[in-house]
């Protein structure tokens, strides 16, 4: 089975050097051709080691030892196990879909071959993750994804837009990455050791040690240690408040939409503190710091989505509060259903972003869906598909997303770590604000009247506002255009993630949740009760989603797609009438709750005052003007002294010396007398 592994992580990147080094001499076929190839070598791979690992056959050991230092080793392993398998599928199939995907929405662009290559470097980078058996490999494979995903964030370089959301996104995972380094460093300081199962197996010994950050106060070194790791995770699964960088991470082609910021890179945190439950279960207080920052994510993001425009950014703001409720269930101790959800709404997310695709191509990269509408008898796959990824999202029975959402919610109510009341509040709430701007989007785009042959999306009733639509990056239909289906190389995809979208859900639920899928890889202390609790009440998949229709997640949930639909296909005059009575509340949203420029004032602006204050008291005042000019100014400052006596006339040097003789006789005579 080693082969099949190797063959997982390592095919990808054989791809990607050949489209990135050699992606002239092959062309654009030949480019997405070895890419394809390979990732989809490496689905076989992925599957082949899935069915191996329910036979009961894992994997724990070294490819090789990179470094020995006395008595520690730095190696690369691989670690397999049901966790690592599961995550190997979910990375490589919805890789291989915006692959294919790739070929249409791409064929077009200048860098083809450039993209191919980066996408393919970001599945071999997170599969180098996901199998990783240790911490340094963990980082590895987490710097790596963080590298390719500026890449592609900014692929079209010559958008200032693009060239800023990199950086941005960028400079914020850093942030988040300084936190995880730090807890790295403290599970090699106190644990001897970066190796998962020997730090697992310490972990219980220190569970009561403390540590003096501030000397004389003693910290939990478990609550530090996980806080530490869970801060790398906030950046990377864009928890708040190191969120900021996900929406604006739009700018790239939305194939990397779908496959880095909703199926896979953001969800690399989630994976990370489920494969930490062993140091997570020991320290109630790290679990109730990330019940509570999912909670804030979960919710506070959903109304953000309320009020956007553009396609792709309905969807960010979704995947933000998704990722909310994958965190909450992690704090929840609920690991296994935070696993679960993400592995169904990896399906259900990369086809909503992919659709939203091709709504784009449709409406010649026109993204705002207030210039939409009526686009369901032009886009019939695209329209269906969207609507069962619309489904799954908001949790509607028999849908993948019921299972998975609903199981968060029950796991929640039985929580009983600091924060979990105030999470159970969020994650009731946001399933009504998960299908209103669901919904919202749909109907605008799918149904109503057509608005693309409009002069302006404000001037003839517009749903939402009359506000000026910014033209920078969207070209629009003329006059003589209609919307019109994609290619076969675009729906296919759809239609081949539509499935999983559809029954994953009910297939899955029972062994990854109440089965033995997870036993031994996952830990759950018996003083977190919320799995045991929720597996007293699990019936099976049909039992769960007919008993869900009386529940109140799925009446909120009917509410929403109600309201949706009276206030866009109704009354359409009633959002701007809300929003004109909300002003207050409305200018909070559209500037996303004023965290870009309180990181813009406070923290960028804290950082350009403290470089300017070592630039110039520490460099020009210290380093230049004292450690460096200093002696060569009191050099100078002697030697203009010593001019004064250097006349070079002869004379002069005679009366000194007669002066001289003087002042000693002066000194020494009465020395002499005594």
């Amino acid at each position: 089975m080693k082969t099949a592994y190797l063959l997982a992580a390592f095919a990808p990147l054989v791809g990607a050097v050949l489209a990135g080094f050699f992606g002239r001499r092959i062309g654009r076929a030949g480019a997405h051709t070895v890419t394809i190839l390979g990732v989809a070598v490496s689905l076989v791979a992925s599957l082949v080691t899935f069915a191996d690992v329910m036979a009961g056959n894992t994997f724990n050991g070294t490819l090789y030892a990179w470094s020995v230092i006395g008595d520690l080793r730095l190696e690369i392993g691989f670690l397999v196990d049901t966790l690592t398998a599961t995550m190997m599928c979910v990375v490589t199939f919805v890789s291989l879909m915006v692959h294919v995907y790739t070929i249409g929405y791409m064929e077009d662009d200048d860098g083809y071959q450039r993209f191919f290559a980066y996408i393919s470097l970001f599945t071999f980078s997170m599969m180098m993750l996901v199998m990783s058996n240790n911490f340094l490999q963990l980082f590895f494979g987490w710097e790596a994804v963080g590298l390719v995903s500026y890449l592609l964030i900014g692929f079209w370089y010559t958008r200032p837009t693009a060239i800023y959301a990199n950086m941005k996104a960028f400079l914020v995972n850093r942030v988040g990455d300084f936190g995880f380094l730090l807890g790295i460093g403290l599970v090699l300081a106190h644990f001897g050791t970066m190796d998962y199962a020997r730090a697992f197996e310490v972990a219980p010994t220190l569970a009561e040690r403390t540590i003096q950050i501030i000397p004389g106060v003693d910290w939990s070194l478990m609550t530090v240690t996980c806080i530490c790791l869970f801060i790398g995770a906030m950046g990377k699964s864009a928890q708040f408040p190191l969120h900021v960088w996900l929406p604006d991470s739009m700018e790239g082609p939305t194939p990397i939409s779908a496959l880095i910021h909703a199926a896979t890179m953001v969800t690399a945190g989630i994976f990370m503190v489920a494969r930490m439950s062993p140091l997570f279960e020991l320290s109630d207080a790290a679990l109730g710091f990330v019940i509570t920052i999912g909670a804030i994510t979960a919710l506070f993001m959903g109304f953000l989505g309320i009020i956007q425009n553009d396609i792709k950014r309905v969807v960010a703001y979704s995947t933000l509060s998704q990722l909310g409720y994958m965190t909450v269930a992690l704090g929840a101790s609920a690991y296994s259903v935070a696993i679960f959800h993400l592995m169904t709404h990896a399906f259900f997310k990369a086809l909503l972003f992919l659709a939203a695709g091709s709504v784009i191509i449709g409406m010649h990269h026109d993204q705002d869906i207030r210039n939409m509408g009526g686009l369901r008898k032009y886009m019939p796959i695209t329209w269906i598909t969207s609507l069962i990824g619309s489904l799954a999202l908001i949790g509607t029975p028999f849908f993948s997303g019921f299972y998975s959402k609903e199981s968060i919610i029950e796991a929640v109510k039985f929580a009983q770590v600091p924060g979990a009341g105030f999470a159970y509040v969020a994650v009731v709430a946001g399933v009504f604000v998960t299908a209103f701007y669901s919904f919202r989007m749909y109907f605008l785009v799918f149904h109503g009247k057509e608005r693309w042959m409009q002069p302006a999306h404000g001037a003839h009733g517009d749903p939402d506002d009359h506000a000026t639509h910014d033209d920078a990056h969207h070209h629009g239909l003329g006059p003589n255009d209609r919307p019109h289906e994609s290619r076969l190389v675009i729906t296919l995809p759809l239609v081949l993630l539509a499935i999983p979208s559809l029954i994953i859900g009910a297939v899955a639920i029972e062994p990854m949740l109440f089965g033995d899928f997870f036993k031994g890889v996952i830990t759950v202390l018996p003083s977190h009760p919320a799995m045991t609790e929720i597996a007293g009440h699990f019936h099976g998949w049909v039992a769960m989603a007919t008993h869900g229709v009386v529940t109140l997640p799925f009446w909120l949930a009917v509410a929403g797609v109600a309201f949706a639909y009276y206030c866009y296909l109704i009354n359409p005059a009633l959002p701007a009438a809300i929003r004109a009575a909300t002003g207050g509340i409305n200018r909070l949203l559209e500037n996303k709750y004023y965290m870009d420029r309180i990181n813009e004032v406070v923290f960028a602006g804290g950082a350009r005052l403290l470089g300017t204050g070592l630039w110039k008291a520490g460099d020009q005042v210290l380093i230049d003007g004292i450690a460096v000019n200093g002696p060569a100014r009191l050099t100078g400052w002697i030697a203009s002294l010593a001019r004064l006596v250097q006349s070079g006339l002869i004379y002069h040097y005679a009366i000194a010396m007669i002066a001289g003789i003087a002042v000693l006789l002066w000194w020494f005579v009465p020395l002499v007398k005594r």
